[in-house]
């Protein structure tokens, strides 16, 4: 089935962002082959979808930065469920992503969830679930998302692994202090949640990126220091930080070391946070 070029007008505009991360896990890797993710899901989603590629290809950058989340998300979901190989994960804000064809373990289960709108969308698009893969709808802004999505929260349950990629700029801080909030209220013992970062001159200035710009959508949250992402709750702990600067070698390096006083972050990261 043919969706066509009308599909990013029919969303509203965060929820356009999705078709970012979908091309790029399609078409990035015949730019960046080391960063290939080798998605066959997107690419199939992408002939369904029909959309007009060339503003998302021209935007080089975006798409590298992209290949290398998706190969972090793969290596920190692989690893936590190698040491909790039962456990749930949860995609918030998945997108048209499909995450659960690299951390299927077998007996782990996995939720994508986003909004009604984008759930929609899923379900014209990836209609057939696999086995203990589920989806549901979620709005992080409304709090008790956490016990909608049916999570485990019992101190004896198992660790949640939580997905959060491509979404938490896009809500205002307060929000945001309220979902790492809840995360650390609710989550079992040992849970992890992966999100990405920009750094705090990013702010505002979404008008400016290539593809995320023609959207409308805007960043609204760029944390200035590495304390906002564990000042919500006591139980959070931020147990690791990779940089996209690490795409570009000792290079790369050397200039985080120069822009960290301006942004107090790094330009833009994969953080995980632990309870």
């Amino acid at each position: 089935m043919k969706i066509g070029n009308e599909l990013p007008h029919a969303l509203s505009p965060v929820c356009q962002t999705l078709l970012i991360p979908l091309v790029a896990r399609a078409r990035g890797g015949a730019c960046f082959p080391a960063l290939a993710c080798h998605d066959a899901a997107a690419e199939q989603l992408l002939e369904q979808l029909d959309i007009d590629l060339r503003p998302y290809l021209k935007d080089r950058v975006t798409l590298q930065f992209i290949l290398w989340r998706t190969r972090v998300i793969q290596a920190t979901g692989r690893a936590f469920f190698k040491d909790h190989p039962d456990s749930q994960g949860v995609n918030l804000g998945c997108g048209l992503s499909q995450h659960f064809q690299w951390l299927d373990q077998g007996t782990n289960h996995w939720l994508d969830s986003d909004l009604p709108e984008v759930m929609a969308l899923r379900d014209t698009c990836l209609a057939a679930d696999v086995p203990r893969q589920h989806h549901a709808e979620v709005d992080l802004r409304t709090p008790g998302w956490w016990q909608r999505l049916g999570l485990p929260s019992g101190p004896h349950d198992k660790p949640v692994f939580v997905l959060c990629e491509g979404v938490l700029m896009y809500l205002t801080p307060a929000q945001v202090e309220a979902v790492l909030a809840e995360f650390a209220e609710q989550a079992p013992p040992g849970s992890r949640m992966v999100l990405d970062t920009m750094s705090r001159v990013g702010r505002g200035m979404a008008r400016f990126h290539p593809t995320v710009g023609p959207t409308g959508a805007q960043f609204l949250w760029c944390p200035g220091s590495a304390q906002e992402l564990t000042r919500p709750h006591p139980r959070l702990s931020l147990l690791n930080t990779r940089s996209v600067s690490e795409c570009y070698g000792w290079l790369g390096s050397v200039a985080e070391t120069w822009w960290m006083p301006v942004t107090g972050t790094p330009m833009y990261a994969m953080v995980t946070l632990g309870v």
